[in-house]
């Protein structure tokens, strides 16, 4: 199978993902905005994928989920949502692409950086939105959306994510790259 439809047919099924997880949530938005359930397979996408299928997975997903099942509200979470998400899959995808060595260390690192990327980037789109309509982002918004109710689903994804790249590795499906041959998935 060419290297094009692999990632093609990867990223449908981390879309796909991204539609279903919500689900585990309940539909009751407070847990889905604690969990962060469209974020995972976004991320996994970037990284396994490339950016390129990362961005679009993560603009489409919040999009297509509120269109066919009305949540997230398409106005302003989804929107917001679709350019935080793009930023994810972009963010991770370059910097782990780029990483000298493709390890548990740069993993995190590129995760690390992805998020608060995806994070400033949904506050200046909420910003924007919010001022729209005439209300106000403020500071406080920000921490509480950006970071305070996330906490959880960032503790999950921080666990979560480098655990089925490590799967994917040991099955030879996501070699990690190391030049340095003294680093071991350090």
């Amino acid at each position: 199978m060419s290297k094009n439809l692999k990632n093609m047919t990867l990223a449908a099924l981390f879309l796909a993902l991204g539609l279903v997880l919500p689900f585990f949530t309940g539909q009751i938005p407070q847990i889905g905005s604690m969990l962060l359930p469209m974020h995972i397979p976004v991320f996994l996408c970037g990284l396994i994928c490339g950016w390129q299928y990362g961005a679009a997975v993560g603009f489409i997903v919040p999009l297509m989920r509120s269109v066919l099942f009305g949540m997230p509200p398409l106005f302003p979470t989804a929107t917001s949502m679709a350019f935080e998400l793009l930023t994810y899959g972009l963010v991770v995808g370059l910097l782990y692409s780029r990483s000298r060595w493709q390890c548990i260390r740069a993993l995190y690192r590129c995760l690390l950086l992805a998020m608060v990327a995806g994070r400033v980037v949904w506050g200046v789109v909420q910003a924007v939105l919010l001022g729209l309509t005439g209300s106000a982002m403020t500071l406080q918004i920000f921490l509480a959306g950006a970071l305070l109710n996330a906490i959880p689903g960032i503790i999950v994804q921080l666990i979560l994510i480098p655990v089925v790249m490590l799967a994917l590795n040991r099955t030879g499906l996501v070699p990690f790259k190391q030049t340095n041959p003294k680093a071991k998935n350090a």
